[in-house]
Parts: C-alpha cells; sequence; structure tokens
C-alpha cells in the first residue's frame, strides 16, 4: 500500500480517524438528515390517537417535517407515537414493536393516560408507559391538541440536532429496565431491553 493512505488514515479505514472537521460535519449531516425524516409508528390506543390523525391531516401538515407516512411496520419505523392508556394486556405488545423498531429509535409519550394512567388508577392500566419502555418527550393533555403533539415531536428534533438523546440513554442505562418471561420450549428465557438474552 502506497504511503501516502497510510498517512490519511486510509489503510485502517474510518475507525483512525479522529473528531475532526471532517467527521464532526458527518456528524451533523446524519443528525439533520434524521430529524427531517423520522417515520412514526403509531400506538393509538384511545381518543389521543383522534387528535395524532389530526396532526397529520391537511390542517397541521406533518409532511413538512418529512413525517406524513406513519408506518404499519415497526421495522420501518425510528418513532413511536403512545397515544392514550396502555393496558397490562397491551404493555407486552408495546414492548414487542418498540423492540422490533429500527436503532435509533425515539418515543412520544402522548396525553396524560399514556404518562401517569391518567384518571384510570386501577390494576388494570399501566400507571405510565415509561414503565415499559423508555420515553424521550411527554406531551401533557387530556387529550393534548395537535399543536402539543407538534411541540412534542420539534423537542424530539432539537432533541436529535443536540444529541441529548444519546447522552441521556449512555447515563440511565439505555432501556427502562423490563423483564419479560416468554416460554421458549420447556424453560423461559428472560428478555432483556434491547433485545438481548
Amino acid at each position: 500500500m502506497s504511503d501516502w493512505r497510510s498517512k490519511v488514515g486510509m489503510a485502517d479505514g474510518l475507525e483512525s480517524l479522529n473528531h475532526n472537521f471532517l467527521t464532526s460535519n458527518i456528524e451533523e449531516l446524519v443528525k439533520w438528515a434524521r430529524r427531517r425524516s423520522l417515520m412514526p409508528a403509531t400506538f393509538g390506543l384511545a381518543c389521543c390517537a383522534i387528535e395524532m390523525m389530526a396532526t397529520g391531516a391537511a390542517h397541521y401538515d406533518l409532511a413538512r417535517f418529512g413525517m406524513e407516512t406513519f408506518r404499519a411496520s415497526p421495522r420501518q419505523a425510528d418513532l413511536m407515537i403512545v397515544a392514550g392508556r396502555v393496558s397490562q394486556k397491551m404493555a407486552p405488545v408495546l414492548r414487542t414493536i418498540y423492540d422490533q423498531m429500527m436503532e435509533p429509535k425515539w418515543v412520544i409519550s402522548m396525553g396524560v393516560c399514556a404518562s401517569s394512567g391518567g384518571m384510570f388508577n386501577n390494576y388494570a392500566i399501566v400507571q405510565g408507559v415509561d414503565q415499559v419502555v423508555p420515553v424521550d418527550v411527554y406531551a401533557p393533555g387530556c387529550p393534548p391538541g395537535p399543536e402539543t403533539l407538534l411541540h412534542a415531536i420539534l423537542t424530539v428534533h432539537e432533541l436529535i440536532r443536540t444529541g441529548e438523546l444519546t447522552r441521556r440513554r449512555d447515563s440511565a442505562g439505555g432501556g427502562a429496565g423490563i423483564h419479560l418471561e416468554i416460554e421458549a420450549g420447556p424453560t423461559p428465557v428472560a428478555v432483556r431491553p434491547g433485545g438481548g438474552r
């Protein structure tokens, strides 16, 4: 291999490059692209879902943020909007969909029922979706209007731009700390956050 390639670090690949002018600009470009192409996976469970649908309609126009297409498949989505109350029966389904989403991924808890159980202070409703998945932004209200959801989406954009999400997840251990027992043959297998076993 020629001498000039080893001097600029091409011999070892991109891993040998230090944080410099070029790599920092690439990071900014990636952050810019991520926040302008979020693909939401909807999890509409109650009346908040109607407000979420209104946000995607013509008057509020989510297309201007590059997220006009709500994804039906979690493997094509990177933003989950949990809209409404989460029952104990629905919590494992919510976690499964979250685990199937591509990385990096973000979660908006929309409405007081998703955020804290709301008026449903009983055994059947999860008292905060953050017990099931890590939440990045809370949209308050009962139900929150489209303006509130737009504010939550713009807050996620800002967190992506500043890199706050990766710093928070690293310091918090990267997840909600949920351990699900899944029957796999004769013995149950514990599933840890992030999909590891």
